[in-house]
């Protein structure tokens, strides 16, 4: 009589199943989020119908795509068990800049002045990222700092100055009103920006092995991931992106002084958090960062059209952001716990 034997799962498939099983919880996440801005949207539009309509739809999505663009740098790096604090004062300097650049240099082509404000944000990136991966500094101590120094540098060469439209180029000004198909043309580079952002992530071995980094770090060193390496390049693009966000900022309100994105480094990691994006690392997508800040700002702009205090909009978006990492923390233990149990299975 012959015992036939079950074979060993291997460890890629271990693997897989894992990959596997996170990405469904993400789906699930994301579709939450989904849920969620449906909740929020109905009763407004009960209230008040004119909330939904095409111009309030699209001015909903001109608002959340700064926050969104934001949210996939940050993304990028809170993946990695990091946290980038300067994106808001690296939005503001780089929108002071390329607002100064535009007004000092009037026959500057669009996609020059842009690069220029693009050049700024990657510096700054650049700089943090040195001082988290080589330096061994940790991310929140570096980029706290630098949060204070970059707005700092705004407002000294601001001087209490403001750059306004009449010194800025059409081109640049048209940039933020005009559509393509009735989009707005900076909700379709936010767009652009996610699914590059979500390629990268999903389909090339330096973007995921972000995620093995983020999940265990000395785990990755061990498996030869250049992880100093890697945690620059995330606080790099991070850079990257917010000096993008910093021109489109620009483009978008046309009057810039040094207190440009104030504030904004705590609605981006609220969003990336309420996206799905773990805040211990490892786990998490561009798309639900960015349907994060969709929600954050529909939220904030139902509360308004229902004349609700300030106050309530900052309390709300307090709740949401500790409700979302009370359910990460409960999702990651009991994720952990399924694939033990998977994995004392395939052993028996």
């Amino acid at each position: 009589m012959t015992t036939q034997l079950t074979p060993a799962v291997t460890p890629p498939a271990r693997r897989t199943a894992a990959r596997r099983l996170t990405s469904r919880v993400g789906r699930v996440r994301e579709l939450g989020i989904v849920v969620a801005l449906a909740l929020v949207v109905l009763p407004t539009a009960i209230v008040n119908p004119r909330f939904v309509q095409p111009q309030s739809l699209r001015d909903l999505l001109l608002n959340a795509s700064i926050v969104a663009l934001l949210a996939v740098g940050q993304t990028l790096v809170v993946i990695t068990r990091n946290v980038d604090l300067s994106v808001g004062s690296v939005l503001g300097l780089s929108a002071f800049l390329t607002a100064q650049h535009f007004a000092d240099n009037p026959g500057t082509p669009l996609l020059l002045g842009i690069g220029f404000g693009v050049a700024v944000g990657l510096a700054c990136g650049f700089l943090n990222g040195l001082l988290v991966a080589l330096g061994n500094v940790p991310s929140l101590v570096v980029t706290l700092g630098t949060l204070y120094v970059f707005r700092g540098i705004d407002y000294a060469l601001a001087q209490g100055e403001q750059i306004n439209a009449a010194n800025l180029p059409d081109a640049l000004l048209d940039l933020g009103s005009s559509r393509v198909l009735g989009v707005p043309v900076l909700v379709l580079v936010a767009v652009v920006v996610i699914v590059v952002a979500g390629v990268y992530l999903r389909s090339y071995r330096s973007g995921r092995e972000l995620y093995a980094i983020g999940s265990n770090p000395e785990a990755a060193t061990l498996a030869g991931i250049p992880v100093a390496k890697r945690t620059l390049t995330t606080f790099v693009l991070s850079g990257l992106i917010a000096g993008l966000a910093g021109a489109l900022w620009v483009a978008r309100y046309g009057t810039v002084d040094a207190a440009a994105g104030t504030g904004l480094e705590l609605q981006v990691v609220a969003a990336v958090v309420v996206g799905g994006v773990a805040i211990f690392g490892g786990s998490g997508t561009v798309t639900g960062a960015a349907l994060g800040a969709l929600l954050l700002g529909t939220i904030t702009s139902c509360l308004v059209v229902l004349q609700i205090p300030a106050f309530w909009q900052q309390a709300i978006a307090g709740a949401l952001l500790l409700s979302a990492i009370t359910v990460d923390r409960l999702l990651a233990l009991r994720l952990a716990k399924a694939l033990r149990t998977s994995e004392g299975t395939s052993h028996a």
